[in-house]
């Protein structure tokens, strides 16, 4: 059977067009992080819907082909981590999600505010990896895995400090705000927005150049090395260090219950026997394991990763964030000029609530100088001695030399991006 010249051509143009969606279906869909039915709250195949939807509709969910940019904050409890959090929060075109961890860490180590048991950690840390892939990859669905009671018609009342995120608390997330709403507090935000919608606030996450997330409950930066050299993210991890002195001075005031023995050390003099050493230790082992990763630059974490110490954030903070940006590759918008211009200037009377970012930064950054007893932050620097010396915290050798040489007691150190 003889072909025209034509239908040769046909068949050649057919060919190259079923290669080319191949190739296409292989780079893109099979990628993808779909939402996956979930039977015990969800109508099946109301669920399948949706994620077909999702699939051939969003493009940010195939291997990065925007290339955004996935920004990590890496930090622990009372680091100064809601502060930087703000950072990223007030930028127009950064999606910004605040601890959503915690809701995989109370789902599968319930009545336990940090785990110490090696298995536990590691299932901690494997949950709490797919999780962060999946709302990188805007698919806020995942998080019904852990939010308790479960989502209902992917709507919740119970997502964790949910008025910390802006854009959760923006159009078209939030659809009841008025002009004067623009600036909501974060409780006020609860209660004008309503329950939280999981299927806008993904479309609200698609429509942002880029996603930052904050949390305190990853120990190391190795502990994210799989994401990090995942070929579909483009993540960079920003570690927030700070003076071990000062995180301890912070959670006494904060979490005066947990940390009632070390109040009662403060006030008394005497220390308690059975005083929990390893609220202390365990920070400054993370401490030292982390940045001992990052500063000797292995080949995973080169233009990934870029440790900043509270203390010089606090101290210039428009600098800092400049140099953080900087490193990210983002422009810096004038929101986050601003907000910085009105958040590190207040006074004591400022900050309205334990997590409250609106404060003197500098002088916070010194204050536990004036709360710690001497004897503790001699105990202190006896067993953080090598994460001190690591990062440039100079010891005090007496109470006067505590009380009166503040910035002396920071070295002048310039830790530059692993790039």
């Amino acid at each position: 059977m003889q072909c025209s010249w034509k239908a040769v051509l046909l068949l050649a143009l057919a060919s190259i067009a079923i290669q080319y969606t191949a190739i296409r279906t292989f780079t893109a869909k099979s990628f993808h992080s779909c939402p996956i039915p979930n039977p015990v709250n969800c109508n099946l195949s109301q669920d399948a819907d949706v994620a077909d939807r999702l699939c051939d509709e969003n493009p940010t969910f195939s291997y990065n082909l925007s290339r955004k940019t996935h920004v990590l904050i890496l930090a622990t409890t009372r680091s100064g981590s809601s502060f930087v959090g703000q950072l990223f929060n007030q930028h127009f075109d950064v999606f910004y999600l605040f601890e959503p961890l915690y809701h995989v860490q109370y789902t599968l180590i319930p009545k336990l505010t940090q785990s110490k048991s090696t298995t536990d950690r590691r299932v901690m840390l494997g949950a709490s990896r797919d999780l962060l892939r999946s709302l990188y990859d805007c698919d806020l669905y995942f998080l019904e895995n852990y939010i308790k009671p479960q989502p209902v018609n992917h709507t919740t009342d119970r997502l964790f400090r949910r008025g910390a995120s802006k854009a959760l608390c923006s159009p078209p997330v939030c659809e009841s705000l008025g002009a004067v709403d623009l600036h909501l507090e974060e409780g006020d935000c609860v209660k004008k927005c309503g329950t939280l919608n999981l299927t806008l606030a993904t479309e609200s996450c698609r429509e942002h150049g880029h996603v930052a997330i904050k949390t305190v409950r990853v120990p190391e930066v190795s502990d994210l090395r799989a994401l990090v050299e995942d070929p579909r993210l483009n993540l960079k991890v920003i570690q927030l260090v700070r003076d071990p002195r000062g995180i301890l001075a912070s959670r006494s005031e904060t979490f005066r219950d947990t940390y009632r023995l070390w109040r009662i050390w403060d006030g008394t003099g005497r220390k308690p026997y059975n005083l929990d050493v390893t609220q202390l230790t365990t920070v400054c082992e993370d401490f030292w394991n982390s940045v001992s990763t990052g500063l000797n630059r292995p080949p995973w974490l080169k233009g990934k990763y870029m440790l900043v110490r509270y203390e010089d954030l606090a101290r210039n903070p428009m600098k800092k964030t400049e140099e953080i940006y900087d490193f990210l590759g983002i422009p810096m918008d004038s929101n986050v000029e601003r907000w910085i211009q009105n958040n590190t200037r207040g006074d004591r009377s400022s900050s309205k609530h334990k997590y409250g970012t609106v404060r003197n930064s500098a002088a916070t950054a010194e204050k536990w100088r004036f709360r710690l007893s001497y004897e503790i932050v001699a105990f202190t620097q006896h067993a953080c001695q090598q994460v001190l010396a690591q990062l440039g915290y100079k010891t005090a050798g007496s109470e006067e030399e505590l009380k009166n040489l503040s910035i002396s007691l920071v070295e002048e150190r310039d830790f530059l991006p692993f790039s």
